[in-house]
């Protein structure tokens, strides 16, 4: 991926109408008419209730809401038994994880009756002989899942597209790694978490961030070799070119937070074996084609890390203007090896970002890039395009110049996040030429 000068564009699939079939291809078609060859995507995971792509109930299943139900395999087409070779060390337990938690009205795990939520052989067979239906549809929906999102990447290697994944440093509270793997989290007698991942104060919130995903037990991992990190990242690697590990600062040391607590204050930073279990994925994936989702509070622990396994790291234009010449996020700071974003998924469009600013930061900006209200988000746009760095990823709602009424994610908030969709007909010939266009004259076409 890091070849040569690429741009990109951060698009989840969620926000297209058959991502996976004719609304996928469509973009793919699109990206490759403007010169972008990357299309990063955000977890594409079964979600919950809140539709977050970081709360989900499988991250190794696929999320049927994707799928294009005009390419579906026929009903009577028997599954792949390669399929089911292939999946069978997740795909057993999370068809039984997702009929149950049908059956039990949506209910975590530890509410299950005591047999069930502790998975007692029997109790489990019983399930499967009464309810083998259901469970075969479940096989059935993540088999589609496979073929859809296989010819996808096939379409967009044809076309010059590579897709950029996503995975998500811990997982939901209640999921299928949860119930099947108790040994390796911080759980209680009964599954739910001791205690949680999330975040101290920082840029987004005063009061820090509390996640609520449980803690690993970072004892059990290394003693089982890291072998259940191994196959949760063989299976991303399946489906995608390149992969960015979130929250990577965890992986030198994560901010641990009482089950219970009132919010993220009352965390405090404890060790993670980072440089252990990287060396077991190197290990097993020689490439290692990830990169380090670096932003937060970073520590020379965490820089040495990223070093050490010469992970590139990510550069936000939006962070970079605090008065600050030091600022890493400032273009002349940028390194080849990272990846330059106007904004992520987490920050408000670069139209809203602006209008939100106080007026000296408006200032700087305005100063730095020879811009004004009038010609946002474009300065930001070209910016990025300019960076020294071999990727540039532009958020669609940026290359549409929406406001923050496009953004997708607040962080530490509940509500109204993950919902934006791309309007109809937006992606149009016009803006392709002209996205061309700037590629071109940025060498990353």
């Amino acid at each position: 991926m890091f070849d040569r000068r690429r741009a990109g564009v951060l698009l989840p699939l969620s926000a297209l109408e058959a991502p996976l079939g004719r609304g996928g291809r469509a973009c793919i078609d699109w990206l490759a008419s403007a010169g972008f060859s990357v299309w990063q995507v955000l977890p594409v995971g079964p979600t919950g209730a809140d539709g977050s792509p970081y709360w989900v109930r499988s991250d190794a299943a696929g999320n049927p809401a994707l799928l294009d139900p005009t390419e579906l395999p026929p009903a009577e087409a028997p599954v792949d038994p390669q399929f089911l070779a292939e999946a069978g060390a997740w795909l057993p337990d999370y068809a039984l994880f997702e009929v149950l938690t049908h059956a039990f009205g949506g209910a975590p795990f530890w509410r299950w009756p005591q047999p069930l939520r502790d998975r007692v052989p029997a109790a489990l067979e019983g399930v499967r002989r009464e309810r083998a239906a259901e469970l075969q549809r479940v096989e059935r929906e993540q088999y589609a899942f496979h073929l859809q999102f296989g010819a996808l990447r096939e379409y967009a290697q044809g076309r010059g597209v590579r897709l950029f994944g996503d995975l998500p440093f811990y997982v939901a509270p209640s999921s299928a790694e949860t119930w099947v793997h108790r040994e390796l989290f911080q759980l209680k007698d009964n599954g739910e978490p001791a205690a949680i991942g999330g975040v101290p104060p920082d840029y987004f919130t005063e009061n820090g961030q509390s996640w609520g995903n449980p803690l690993y037990d970072w004892v059990a991992v290394a003693r089982r070799d890291f072998e259940w990190w191994c196959t949760r990242l063989a299976v991303q690697l399946a489906r995608l070119d390149l992969l960015r590990l979130d929250h990577f600062r965890a992986f030198a040391a994560h901010w641990a937070i009482p089950a219970g607590a009132a919010d993220a204050r009352g965390g405090s930073w404890q060790s993670t074996p980072g440089e252990a279990l990287l060396s077991r994925l190197r290990a097993r994936f020689p490439d290692l084609p990830l990169v380090a989702e670096d932003l937060g509070v970073i520590t020379p622990d965490v820089i040495e890390l990223m070093q050490r396994f010469g992970l590139p790291g990510m550069r936000v234009l939006q962070f970079a203007f605090d008065g600050n010449a030091a600022n890493p996020h400032l273009p002349y700071l940028h390194l080849r090896d990272c990846v330059a974003y106007t904004g992520t998924h987490d920050n408000d469009t670069t139209l809203g970002w602006y209008r939100s600013l106080d007026p000296p930061t408006t200032a700087r900006v305005d100063f730095f890039l020879r811009a004004g209200a009038a010609s946002m988000p474009e300065p930001l746009i070209r910016a990025a395009l300019g960076s020294v760095a071999q990727l540039a990823v532009l958020p669609v709602q940026d290359l549409l110049g929406l406001g923050s009424e496009a953004r997708f994610n607040t962080p530490g908030t509940l509500r109204g996040n993950w919902q934006w969709r791309v309007p109809p007909g937006v992606l149009s010939t016009e803006l392709a030429q002209r996205c061309a266009q700037l590629n071109r004259a940025f060498g990353r076409c």
